[in-house]
């Protein structure tokens, strides 16, 4: 079933996993040329979204990330836009004409992706304050219903 058609019938787009194994390595520049690190991340709860521009769930699911990000702010909860496989000026073209200011990460070989096991777009990663990866989330969420809200609590619980 395509999403459009699970949408329509009013099923869920998404689903919800457990994070199973080790955390893989994340060290990645944004499109300012910083280096962003899970490491030095920790003390925060994160999502790690993995999305690209051609992808229409990853279009439509970005304002409601940039939504929360604004309503927890970066000290509470830090949302990582990582963009999969496109050239640096598609992303920052792609952020600049939809208002958005979250950190946009490059993943322009796809290496990062591998390594975290990302195989549908969107994926996003929730990460608790001590850097452990909680769930791993595939598909398109609205993350200011009600059911992103209960995994965003349960994972600032941590």
């Amino acid at each position: 079933m395509l999403w459009r058609d699970a949408m329509a019938a009013g099923e869920a787009s998404y689903t919800v996993s457990p994070w199973q194994g080790a955390t893989p390595v994340f060290e990645t520049l944004d499109t300012t040329g910083k280096t962003w690190r899970l490491a030095d991340l920790k003390g925060r709860a994160v999502l790690i979204n993995f999305w690209a521009s051609w992808c229409e769930p990853c279009r439509a699911e970005m304002p409601t990330l940039q939504q929360i990000a604004d309503l927890y702010g970066p000290d509470k909860l830090l949302v990582l836009a990582l963009n999969y496989k496109e050239h640096p000026r598609r992303a920052i073209q792609f952020a600049a004409t939809t208002g958005l200011s979250l950190p946009v990460l490059l993943d322009s070989q796809g290496q990062t992706a591998g390594a975290w096991g990302v195989k549908v777009f969107p994926t996003t990663v929730l990460i608790d304050r001590q850097g452990r990866p909680r769930q791993r989330v595939q598909g398109e969420v609205d993350w200011t219903g009600a059911p992103a809200a209960q995994l965003i609590a349960a994972l600032l619980a941590y």
